[in-house]
């Protein structure tokens, strides 16, 4: 067997040409307690808070507790397979999210990745979960309104665009439903909705993802779940990843509304992984950050300058209370945070009125700069006049007799209640919001009995539909009242209808 020297030669030279000098050093640690989506980790000396950390199983956690000996970790995904002494190492990457316009109509987990089985989602941006709130010469005031499409709330309690609104209620009086609605009234508006459901159960998060397919609300939203059968951990991040999706929108010029529904079940969680990472907890047993957790993440919604775009982020953060207890620890603290709350009432919801808002415990603390002028001029007296029938509905209880003027009031106030009640997934748009609120306020209702007004109401918005369109698009264009005298001719024109029809009606039924 002769040596050929010249192939030897070329082969050293290859070797030469592909050597690489660089040294790959990975920073590994070992496991030393796992349990319950919490483990701690020995010899992570450089980690970084909220530092995305790999697992040899696979799985990825996250830096939490940077402590003397060890490093406390949250583990985002399957921990049951993680044993003490395993491995985990550094990535140098803080814990990201994707997104861009590939995400709109999917649904996915608080990590990116799809749950609806509609095959992967092609984006490479990503956006860390955690960012900096834009500063306060970034920002402008909030001057557009958007329309939720519930009479209640855009005439009582308006939502400016890059306002943080509260949605604050007992279980089960109606706050996932006006989340719901606002999106579906977002139609061709320009806006992309975002909807964050932590802690629901899958069934409930999919019968929300089929109505707003079955209104075509899907074609401009995504939703993150964080179902209750999810690790702690997903819960807690799922706000943060919904803002940091959000964030790509607002920064690129565009409108965007994020739903959190809802933060106290993100809190719970917070506390669930506090305790288990042994941080001292506070009132109620919720660590002494807990203020911080939803402060960071609503402040993010903004209404950004026209320097960076002008685009607008806003919040509609859900809390639950229990027995409508707004002064306990996470109401409170959320209430301080956002731009005003609307508070959903047990009793009201029960008694018929829904939307079940509670005009005297509501409040925006944008108001009329989150309205339209012609909106601004028909729903001015309307919380007065609320808040003075409550008053006088609580007073009538003690059987007095009533002047004159009290039963105007208290008419008028029955009316109004009738009028701010709607059907569940009916926005209205907002120039057929003005117009019967001005029939109200301008005591064209007056004489219509109460039963009625629902009905008087539809057949008045099909009536000026077909005879006097120009009325509902001059208030949409321009924004202000049509002339009083073309609005009053076409509502007394119809009311004379709707009189006789219903004296028709009450006669037959009389005959019969």
């Amino acid at each position: 067997m002769s040596i050929k020297a010249k192939e030897i030669s070329s082969l050293i030279k290859q070797q030469i040409a592909n050597y690489a000098d660089a040294l790959v050093v990975d920073e590994v640690g070992v496991v030393t307690y796992v349990g319950d989506g919490i483990a701690r980790a020995y010899g992570l000396e450089n980690a970084m808070s909220g530092e995305l950390l790999e697992f040899s199983n696979g799985s990825y956690g996250m830096a939490q507790n940077l402590e003397s000996n060890d490093v406390g970790i949250i583990i985002l995904g399957d921990f049951e397979t993680i044993r003490e002494g395993d491995q985990v190492k550094r990535t140098g990457k803080i814990m990201d999210v994707p997104v861009g316009e590939a995400m709109i109509g999917r649904v996915i987990n608080p990590l990116g990745q799809p749950v609806d089985g509609l095959g992967e989602i092609k984006t490479t941006n990503t956006r860390p979960i955690e960012a900096a709130a834009p500063g306060v010469m970034q920002r402008q005031s909030v001057g557009e309104p958007l329309q939720t499409g519930l009479k209640a709330i855009d005439a009582l309690v308006p939502i400016g665009r890059g306002q943080r609104e509260l949605i604050i209620g007992d279980r089960k009086t109606g706050k996932t439903s006006i989340a719901i609605d606002t999106i579906i009234n977002q139609k061709d508006q320009d806006m992309i909705c975002i909807y964050v459901a932590i802690g629901q159960k899958e069934s409930t998060v999919r019968n929300q993802v089929e109505t707003l397919k079955r209104y075509g609300a899907m074609d401009y939203t995504i939703v993150v779940t964080a179902s209750a059968s999810q690790p702690a951990p997903l819960l807690y991040i799922a706000p943060y990843a919904g803002a940091a999706i959000g964030e790509e929108f607002m920064y690129n010029g565009k409108h965007v509304l994020v739903v959190y529904d809802d933060l106290s079940k993100q809190a719970a969680a917070y506390r669930e992984l506090s305790l288990l990472l042994r941080r001292p907890p506070g009132r109620e047993a919720y660590p002494g950050d807990v203020f911080y957790l939803h402060s960071r993440l609503l402040e993010r919604s903004a209404k950004l300058s026209e320097d960076l775009g002008g685009g607008s982020m806003t919040a509609l953060p859900f809390v639950e209370t229990q027995a409508g207890d707004i002064s306990a620890y996470i109401p409170t603290n959320v209430i301080s945070i956002t731009d005003g709350q609307i508070f959903l009432q047990d009793n009201l919801f029960h008694s018929g009125v829904r939307p079940a808002v509670d005009a005297g415990l509501s409040v925006s603390r944008v108001g009329g700069s989150a309205q339209i002028k012609a909106m601004k001029q028909v729903a001015g007296t309307l919380r007065l006049d609320l808040a003075s029938y409550r008053e006088l509905e609580a007073f009538t209880q003690f059987g007095s007799d009533l002047d004159a003027a009290t039963q105007a009031k208290l008419n008028r106030g029955r009316r109004t209640v009738e009028i701010l009640k709607q059907d569940l997934h009916k926005p209205l748009a907002v120039e057929k919001q003005v117009t019967i609120l001005y029939a109200l306020t301008h005591g064209f209702l007056d004489s219509i009995p109460v039963d009625d007004i629902l009905k008087f109401e539809s057949e008045l918005f099909t009536h000026i539909d077909d005879n006097y369109p120009e009325l509902f698009a001059h208030i949409r264009e321009t924004k202000n009242l049509p002339e009083s005298a073309d609005l009053d001719k076409a509502i007394n024109e119809f009311k004379d209808i709707f009189a006789s029809t219903n004296s028709v009606v009450s006669e037959t039924s009389a005959d019969a």
